[in-house]
């Protein structure tokens, strides 16, 4: 059974901005360059989903303050 590790939202920003250098080499193919975007992307939607449930946590305790 293989484990994952799970990124953190750090971590997903730090490979974003890793894509995001690569994707500026002007010598990159059209090819490399959409797949950098289309990884890009899905880990913009991990950080943002890691954002939403940190989001929703935060609500969670206040309520339980109220």
């Amino acid at each position: 059974m293989r484990v994952e590790k799970i990124d953190s939202f750090e971590d997903k920003i730090e490979k974003i901005n890793l894509l995001l250098e690569r994707l500026k080499d002007e010598n990159l193919s059209l090819d490399e360059s959409v797949k950098l975007y289309k990884d890009g992307m899905g880990i913009l939607k991990e950080a943002k989903n890691i954002l939403e449930n940190a989001k929703l946590e935060i609500i969670e305790i206040e309520k339980e303050d109220e």
